[in-house]
Protein backbone atom coordinates (compact mmCIF):
# COMPACT_ATOMS: atom_id res chain seq x y z
CA UNK A 1 0.00 0.00 0.00
CA UNK A 2 1.95 3.63 -1.13
CA UNK A 3 1.50 6.47 1.23
CA UNK A 4 -1.43 7.56 -1.28
CA UNK A 5 -3.28 4.98 -0.26
CA UNK A 6 -3.31 5.97 3.61
CA UNK A 7 -3.87 9.56 3.06
CA UNK A 8 -7.16 10.80 4.52
CA UNK A 9 -9.47 11.47 1.42
CA UNK A 10 -11.96 13.28 3.65
CA UNK A 11 -9.78 16.55 3.41
CA UNK A 12 -10.27 18.50 0.08
CA UNK A 13 -7.40 18.18 -2.35
CA UNK A 14 -8.74 21.56 -3.80
CA UNK A 15 -8.32 23.14 -0.56
CA UNK A 16 -6.59 26.83 -0.17
CA UNK A 17 -2.75 26.70 -0.71
CA UNK A 18 -0.37 25.03 2.22
CA UNK A 19 -3.65 24.16 3.67
CA UNK A 20 -3.20 20.95 6.13
CA UNK A 21 -3.54 18.48 3.83
CA UNK A 22 -0.88 19.61 1.41
CA UNK A 23 1.50 20.02 4.94
CA UNK A 24 0.53 16.41 5.76
CA UNK A 25 1.45 14.61 2.42
CA UNK A 26 4.61 16.80 2.31
CA UNK A 27 5.21 15.60 5.93
CA UNK A 28 4.66 12.10 4.67
CA UNK A 29 7.24 12.48 1.99
CA UNK A 30 10.26 13.66 4.98
CA UNK A 31 9.46 10.59 7.16
CA UNK A 32 11.91 7.92 6.22
CA UNK A 33 10.54 4.33 4.88
CA UNK A 34 12.60 1.56 4.18
CA UNK A 35 12.15 1.41 0.22
CA UNK A 36 12.98 5.43 0.61
CA UNK A 37 16.19 5.08 2.91
CA UNK A 38 18.56 6.19 0.46
CA UNK A 39 16.28 9.29 -0.47
CA UNK A 40 16.36 10.26 3.19
CA UNK A 41 20.01 9.54 3.61
CA UNK A 42 20.18 12.22 0.27
CA UNK A 43 18.11 14.78 2.35
CA UNK A 44 19.79 14.36 5.65
CA UNK A 45 23.15 15.15 4.14
CA UNK A 46 21.38 18.10 2.54
CA UNK A 47 20.34 19.00 6.14
CA UNK A 48 24.03 18.55 7.07
CA UNK A 49 25.47 20.59 4.68
CA UNK A 50 23.03 23.36 5.11
CA UNK A 51 23.28 23.22 8.42
CA UNK A 52 27.15 23.84 8.51
CA UNK A 53 27.47 25.89 5.87
CA UNK A 54 25.20 28.48 7.51
CA UNK A 55 27.11 28.02 10.67
CA UNK A 56 30.92 27.90 8.69
CA UNK A 57 29.82 31.37 6.96
CA UNK A 58 28.36 33.05 9.90
CA UNK A 59 31.69 32.22 12.40
CA UNK A 60 33.89 33.29 9.67
CA UNK A 61 32.22 36.36 9.26
CA UNK A 62 32.15 36.85 12.82
CA UNK A 63 35.75 35.93 13.39
CA UNK A 64 37.18 38.04 10.61
CA UNK A 65 34.49 41.24 12.13
CA UNK A 66 36.35 40.54 15.60
CA UNK A 67 39.85 40.12 14.26
CA UNK A 68 39.42 43.84 12.15
CA UNK A 69 37.27 45.24 14.96
CA UNK A 70 40.34 44.75 17.36
CA UNK A 71 42.87 45.60 15.58
CA UNK A 72 40.96 48.56 15.04
CA UNK A 73 40.99 49.18 18.80
CA UNK A 74 44.75 48.51 19.30
CA UNK A 75 46.16 50.14 16.40
CA UNK A 76 43.98 53.57 16.92
CA UNK A 77 44.46 52.88 20.96
CA UNK A 78 48.12 53.75 20.87
CA UNK A 79 48.42 56.29 17.85
CA UNK A 80 46.96 59.27 16.90
CA UNK A 81 43.50 58.93 14.08
CA UNK A 82 44.87 62.02 13.18
CA UNK A 83 49.16 62.60 12.78
CA UNK A 84 50.25 66.48 12.54
CA UNK A 85 53.71 66.86 11.23
CA UNK A 86 55.76 70.15 10.52
CA UNK A 87 56.37 71.51 6.93
CA UNK A 88 58.46 75.09 6.90
CA UNK A 89 59.56 74.68 10.63
CA UNK A 90 60.20 72.26 13.26
CA UNK A 91 57.12 71.75 16.10
CA UNK A 92 59.64 73.93 18.63
CA UNK A 93 55.88 75.70 19.62
CA UNK A 94 54.41 71.76 20.39
CA UNK A 95 52.81 72.92 23.37
CA UNK A 96 51.10 75.99 22.22
CA UNK A 97 49.95 74.37 18.84
CA UNK A 98 49.09 70.85 20.87
CA UNK A 99 46.44 73.29 23.19
CA UNK A 100 44.68 75.10 19.93
CA UNK A 101 44.23 71.70 18.21
CA UNK A 102 42.59 70.28 21.24
CA UNK A 103 40.11 73.13 21.30
CA UNK A 104 38.81 71.98 17.91
CA UNK A 105 35.24 70.29 18.57
CA UNK A 106 35.31 66.69 18.03
CA UNK A 107 39.15 66.28 19.14
CA UNK A 108 39.39 64.09 22.04
CA UNK A 109 42.67 64.69 22.85
CA UNK A 110 45.70 65.65 21.10
CA UNK A 111 49.52 64.19 21.80
CA UNK A 112 53.07 65.61 21.48
CA UNK A 113 55.74 62.75 20.62
CA UNK A 114 59.15 61.98 19.91
CA UNK A 115 60.05 58.71 17.80
CA UNK A 116 63.22 57.18 17.48
CA UNK A 117 64.38 53.51 16.56
CA UNK A 118 66.93 51.99 19.56
CA UNK A 119 68.40 48.59 20.02
CA UNK A 120 67.16 47.31 23.68
CA UNK A 121 69.13 44.69 25.27
CA UNK A 122 68.57 43.48 28.72
CA UNK A 123 71.06 42.06 31.75
CA UNK A 124 71.95 39.81 29.70
CA UNK A 125 72.91 40.85 26.31
CA UNK A 126 69.97 40.25 24.34
CA UNK A 127 68.87 42.82 22.17
CA UNK A 128 66.15 43.26 20.12
CA UNK A 129 65.16 46.31 18.11
CA UNK A 130 62.26 48.80 19.84
CA UNK A 131 60.27 52.04 18.81
CA UNK A 132 61.04 54.32 21.68
CA UNK A 133 57.69 56.66 22.49
CA UNK A 134 58.71 59.94 23.96
CA UNK A 135 54.64 61.12 25.89
CA UNK A 136 54.05 63.27 28.52
CA UNK A 137 52.58 61.70 32.04
CA UNK A 138 49.59 62.92 31.62
CA UNK A 139 48.89 61.72 27.89
CA UNK A 140 49.91 58.19 28.73
CA UNK A 141 47.02 58.13 31.64
CA UNK A 142 44.85 59.14 29.01
CA UNK A 143 45.78 56.63 26.80
CA UNK A 144 43.69 53.45 28.76
CA UNK A 145 45.10 50.84 26.40
CA UNK A 146 48.27 51.42 28.13
CA UNK A 147 48.06 52.44 31.48
CA UNK A 148 45.06 50.25 32.76
CA UNK A 149 46.95 47.09 31.11
CA UNK A 150 50.40 47.79 33.85
CA UNK A 151 50.45 43.95 34.60
CA UNK A 152 53.98 44.48 36.67
CA UNK A 153 55.35 47.92 38.42
CA UNK A 154 53.83 51.09 38.05
CA UNK A 155 53.82 54.69 36.44
CA UNK A 156 55.66 56.00 40.07
CA UNK A 157 59.04 56.02 38.29
CA UNK A 158 57.55 56.71 34.53
CA UNK A 159 56.02 60.02 36.55
CA UNK A 160 59.58 60.85 38.17
CA UNK A 161 61.51 61.11 34.82
CA UNK A 162 63.44 58.00 35.55
CA UNK A 163 61.82 55.30 33.81
CA UNK A 164 60.86 53.85 30.99
CA UNK A 165 57.30 51.17 30.08
CA UNK A 166 58.25 47.99 28.52
CA UNK A 167 55.98 46.00 26.40
CA UNK A 168 54.91 42.18 28.02
CA UNK A 169 56.71 39.94 24.83
CA UNK A 170 60.04 42.13 25.03
CA UNK A 171 60.44 42.44 28.61
CA UNK A 172 59.84 38.31 28.33
CA UNK A 173 62.69 37.99 25.69
CA UNK A 174 65.21 40.27 27.22
CA UNK A 175 64.91 38.89 30.65
CA UNK A 176 62.99 41.87 32.34
CA UNK A 177 61.35 42.58 35.11
CA UNK A 178 59.73 45.88 37.16
CA UNK A 179 63.09 47.58 38.75
CA UNK A 180 65.51 45.72 36.21
CA UNK A 181 67.79 48.10 34.11
CA UNK A 182 67.43 48.38 29.96
CA UNK A 183 69.72 49.35 28.04
CA UNK A 184 69.20 51.69 24.79
CA UNK A 185 71.22 52.47 22.03
CA UNK A 186 70.45 54.77 19.38
CA UNK A 187 72.44 55.26 15.91
CA UNK A 188 72.03 58.99 16.36
CA UNK A 189 74.44 60.28 19.20
CA UNK A 190 76.82 62.47 19.64
CA UNK A 191 79.50 64.54 17.71
CA UNK A 192 82.36 63.90 17.99
CA UNK A 193 85.66 65.30 15.79
CA UNK A 194 85.77 61.47 14.73
CA UNK A 195 82.17 61.03 13.93
CA UNK A 196 78.83 60.29 15.23
CA UNK A 197 79.06 58.11 18.40
CA UNK A 198 76.01 56.13 18.81
CA UNK A 199 73.99 57.18 23.00
CA UNK A 200 74.11 54.35 25.10
CA UNK A 201 71.50 54.55 28.23
CA UNK A 202 70.39 52.56 31.06
CA UNK A 203 66.98 53.26 31.97
CA UNK A 204 64.99 50.91 35.20
CA UNK A 205 61.98 49.63 33.52
CA UNK A 206 59.31 51.41 35.54
CA UNK A 207 56.67 48.82 34.77
CA UNK A 208 55.57 46.49 31.70
CA UNK A 209 52.41 47.24 29.72
CA UNK A 210 50.57 44.45 27.42
CA UNK A 211 48.15 45.94 24.93
CA UNK A 212 47.21 42.64 23.81
CA UNK A 213 48.45 43.10 20.29
CA UNK A 214 51.95 41.29 19.15
CA UNK A 215 53.38 43.73 17.29
CA UNK A 216 53.02 46.56 19.94
CA UNK A 217 54.05 44.31 23.13
CA UNK A 218 57.38 43.05 21.64
CA UNK A 219 58.89 46.57 19.97
CA UNK A 220 57.55 49.45 21.82
CA UNK A 221 58.83 51.37 24.91
CA UNK A 222 57.04 54.33 26.45
CA UNK A 223 59.68 57.10 27.72
CA UNK A 224 59.15 60.33 29.66
CA UNK A 225 58.83 63.24 26.91
CA UNK A 226 61.73 65.65 28.47
CA UNK A 227 64.10 62.69 28.54
CA UNK A 228 62.84 61.59 25.30
CA UNK A 229 64.11 64.73 23.73
CA UNK A 230 67.02 64.99 25.28
CA UNK A 231 68.38 61.29 24.41
CA UNK A 232 66.53 61.95 20.99
CA UNK A 233 68.89 65.41 20.36
CA UNK A 234 65.47 66.93 20.11
CA UNK A 235 65.53 69.38 22.84
CA UNK A 236 62.53 71.70 22.68
CA UNK A 237 60.93 69.96 20.37
CA UNK A 238 59.06 67.33 18.95
CA UNK A 239 58.27 65.25 16.16
CA UNK A 240 54.65 65.04 15.82
CA UNK A 241 51.30 65.72 17.09
CA UNK A 242 48.84 62.82 17.43
CA UNK A 243 45.01 63.93 17.40
CA UNK A 244 42.18 61.46 18.88
CA UNK A 245 38.80 62.11 17.54
CA UNK A 246 35.23 61.49 18.46
CA UNK A 247 34.40 60.19 15.03
CA UNK A 248 37.36 58.21 13.26
CA UNK A 249 35.35 57.57 9.98
CA UNK A 250 35.06 61.50 9.83
CA UNK A 251 38.33 62.57 9.23
CA UNK A 252 37.98 63.77 5.54
CA UNK A 253 35.39 66.88 7.54
CA UNK A 254 38.01 67.27 10.54
CA UNK A 255 41.16 67.98 8.34
CA UNK A 256 40.36 71.50 7.49
CA UNK A 257 39.29 72.57 10.85
CA UNK A 258 43.02 71.51 12.02
CA UNK A 259 44.37 73.26 9.22
CA UNK A 260 42.97 76.08 10.76
CA UNK A 261 43.19 75.76 14.47
CA UNK A 262 47.38 75.35 13.34
CA UNK A 263 47.63 79.13 12.12
CA UNK A 264 50.63 77.63 10.81
CA UNK A 265 51.77 75.13 8.29
CA UNK A 266 51.13 71.33 8.78
CA UNK A 267 51.26 68.31 7.32
CA UNK A 268 48.13 65.74 8.12
CA UNK A 269 47.94 62.19 7.78
CA UNK A 270 45.32 59.54 9.07
CA UNK A 271 45.10 56.28 10.01
CA UNK A 272 43.25 55.31 7.10
CA UNK A 273 46.59 56.47 4.67
CA UNK A 274 48.70 54.66 7.19
CA UNK A 275 47.19 51.39 7.16
CA UNK A 276 45.19 51.61 3.73
CA UNK A 277 47.08 48.40 2.52
CA UNK A 278 46.24 46.40 5.45
CA UNK A 279 42.44 46.56 5.89
CA UNK A 280 42.04 46.80 2.34
CA UNK A 281 43.62 43.14 2.43
CA UNK A 282 41.12 42.09 4.95
CA UNK A 283 38.32 44.00 3.11
CA UNK A 284 39.01 41.65 0.38
CA UNK A 285 39.88 38.34 2.42
CA UNK A 286 36.16 38.63 3.67
CA UNK A 287 34.76 38.79 0.47
CA UNK A 288 36.23 36.00 -0.84
CA UNK A 289 35.77 33.88 2.26
CA UNK A 290 32.08 34.78 2.25
CA UNK A 291 32.04 33.57 -1.71
CA UNK A 292 34.16 30.34 -1.30
CA UNK A 293 31.98 29.47 2.00
CA UNK A 294 28.36 30.15 0.08
CA UNK A 295 29.46 27.20 -2.46
CA UNK A 296 29.33 25.51 0.78
CA UNK A 297 25.44 25.90 0.86
CA UNK A 298 25.20 25.68 -2.69
CA UNK A 299 26.42 22.23 -3.04
CA UNK A 300 23.82 21.48 -0.04
CA UNK A 301 21.27 22.77 -2.19
CA UNK A 302 22.23 20.71 -4.92
CA UNK A 303 21.59 17.89 -2.93
CA UNK A 304 18.22 18.64 -2.29
CA UNK A 305 17.54 19.00 -5.74
CA UNK A 306 18.84 15.63 -6.41
CA UNK A 307 17.37 14.00 -3.44
CA UNK A 308 13.89 15.54 -4.45
CA UNK A 309 13.85 14.73 -8.30
CA UNK A 310 14.25 10.98 -7.34
CA UNK A 311 11.76 11.50 -4.67
CA UNK A 312 9.29 12.49 -7.43
CA UNK A 313 10.58 9.01 -9.63
CA UNK A 314 9.62 7.42 -6.40
CA UNK A 315 6.20 9.29 -5.78
CA UNK A 316 5.24 8.72 -9.70
CA UNK A 317 2.21 6.78 -8.34
CA UNK A 318 1.03 8.33 -5.60
CA UNK A 319 1.44 11.77 -7.41
CA UNK A 320 -1.04 10.18 -10.06
CA UNK A 321 -3.64 9.08 -7.70
CA UNK A 322 -3.71 12.14 -5.98
CA UNK A 323 -4.23 14.17 -9.41
CA UNK A 324 -7.38 11.37 -10.30
CA UNK A 325 -8.28 12.36 -6.60
CA UNK A 326 -8.78 16.12 -7.81
CA UNK A 327 -5.64 17.78 -6.69
CA UNK A 328 -4.26 20.26 -9.03
CA UNK A 329 -0.91 20.30 -10.40
CA UNK A 330 -0.16 23.69 -8.74
CA UNK A 331 -1.20 21.51 -5.13
CA UNK A 332 1.37 18.58 -5.99
CA UNK A 333 4.11 21.58 -6.64
CA UNK A 334 3.08 22.92 -3.17
CA UNK A 335 3.20 19.42 -1.34
CA UNK A 336 7.45 19.00 -3.35
CA UNK A 337 7.96 22.40 -2.44
CA UNK A 338 7.46 22.18 1.11
CA UNK A 339 9.24 19.30 1.38
CA UNK A 340 12.40 20.59 0.05
CA UNK A 341 11.55 23.70 1.46
CA UNK A 342 11.18 22.27 5.17
CA UNK A 343 14.50 20.37 4.77
CA UNK A 344 16.44 23.75 3.90
CA UNK A 345 14.80 26.09 6.49
CA UNK A 346 15.16 23.78 9.12
CA UNK A 347 18.79 23.59 8.29
CA UNK A 348 19.20 26.80 8.16
CA UNK A 349 18.10 27.40 11.59
CA UNK A 350 19.84 24.95 13.00
CA UNK A 351 23.20 26.32 11.17
CA UNK A 352 22.08 29.80 12.72
CA UNK A 353 21.42 28.01 16.11
CA UNK A 354 25.61 26.71 16.23
CA UNK A 355 26.75 29.72 14.64
CA UNK A 356 25.98 31.92 17.75
CA UNK A 357 26.66 29.08 20.10
CA UNK A 358 30.28 28.64 18.63
CA UNK A 359 30.76 32.40 18.20
CA UNK A 360 29.42 33.42 22.17
CA UNK A 361 32.45 30.63 23.10
CA UNK A 362 34.97 30.61 20.36
CA UNK A 363 37.78 31.44 22.34
CA UNK A 364 36.96 28.64 24.83
CA UNK A 365 36.71 26.30 21.90
CA UNK A 366 40.25 27.43 20.67
CA UNK A 367 41.76 26.69 23.89
CA UNK A 368 39.96 22.97 24.22
CA UNK A 369 41.52 22.73 21.01
CA UNK A 370 45.24 24.02 21.85
CA UNK A 371 44.93 21.58 24.97
CA UNK A 372 43.99 18.43 23.05
CA UNK A 373 46.75 18.91 20.31
CA UNK A 374 48.91 20.51 22.19
CA UNK A 375 49.98 23.12 20.05
CA UNK A 376 49.34 26.68 20.16
CA UNK A 377 46.11 27.80 17.62
CA UNK A 378 46.19 31.01 16.46
CA UNK A 379 49.93 32.16 17.33
CA UNK A 380 49.73 35.45 18.36
CA UNK A 381 53.35 36.20 16.91
CA UNK A 382 51.38 35.23 13.83
CA UNK A 383 47.54 36.57 14.26
CA UNK A 384 48.83 39.48 16.39
CA UNK A 385 46.14 39.19 19.12
CA UNK A 386 46.49 37.44 22.10
CA UNK A 387 42.81 35.97 21.98
CA UNK A 388 40.26 34.87 19.51
CA UNK A 389 37.84 37.21 18.72
CA UNK A 390 34.14 37.24 17.46
CA UNK A 391 31.71 39.71 16.42
CA UNK A 392 28.57 38.97 14.96
CA UNK A 393 27.04 41.43 12.73
CA UNK A 394 23.38 41.24 12.58
CA UNK A 395 23.30 42.79 9.28
CA UNK A 396 25.88 40.34 7.65
CA UNK A 397 24.32 37.76 9.59
CA UNK A 398 20.82 38.54 8.11
CA UNK A 399 22.63 38.18 4.21
CA UNK A 400 23.56 34.70 5.23
CA UNK A 401 20.53 34.03 6.56
CA UNK A 402 18.57 35.20 3.26
CA UNK A 403 21.57 33.51 1.04
CA UNK A 404 20.72 30.06 2.57
CA UNK A 405 17.05 30.65 2.86
CA UNK A 406 16.83 31.53 -1.41
CA UNK A 407 19.02 29.19 -2.63
CA UNK A 408 16.86 26.34 -0.81
CA UNK A 409 13.66 27.42 -2.33
CA UNK A 410 15.14 27.78 -5.56
CA UNK A 411 16.52 24.15 -5.28
CA UNK A 412 12.91 22.96 -4.67
CA UNK A 413 11.48 24.96 -8.04
CA UNK A 414 12.92 22.52 -10.53
CA UNK A 415 11.86 19.27 -9.26
CA UNK A 416 8.27 21.00 -7.93
CA UNK A 417 7.36 22.03 -11.40
CA UNK A 418 8.33 18.69 -12.63
CA UNK A 419 5.87 16.70 -10.06
CA UNK A 420 3.39 19.32 -11.16
CA UNK A 421 3.71 18.35 -14.75
CA UNK A 422 3.62 13.95 -13.94
CA UNK A 423 1.17 13.22 -16.44
CA UNK A 424 -1.13 10.41 -14.14
CA UNK A 425 -2.05 8.16 -17.23
CA UNK A 426 1.84 7.45 -17.53
CA UNK A 427 2.50 7.19 -14.34
CA UNK A 428 -0.21 4.48 -13.76
CA UNK A 429 0.68 2.81 -17.05
CA UNK A 430 4.50 2.16 -16.07
CA UNK A 431 4.52 1.73 -12.80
Amino acid sequence: MTDADTIDVSAPPSARPFSAFERMVAWRYLRSRRKEAFISVIAGFSFIGIMLGVATLIIVMAVMNGFRGELITRILGINGHMIVQPIDRPLDDYAALTDRLKAVDGVLNAIPMVEGQTLASGVGGAGTGALVRGIRTEDLESMKIVSDNIRSGDLVGFTAGEGVLVGSRMAQSLGLGAGDMITLVAPEGDVTPFGVNPRVKAYPVSGIFEIGMSEYDASIIYMPLEEAQLYFNSEGMVQSIELFIEQPEEIDAMRPLMEAAAERQIFISDWRQRNQTFFSALQVERNVMFMILTLIILVAALNIISGLIMLVKDKGRDIAILRTMGATSGSVMRIFFMTGAAIGVTGTIAGFLLGVVVCLNVESIRQFFSWLSGTTLFNPELYFLSQLPADMDSGETIVVLVVALALSFIATLIPSWRASKLDPVQALRYE
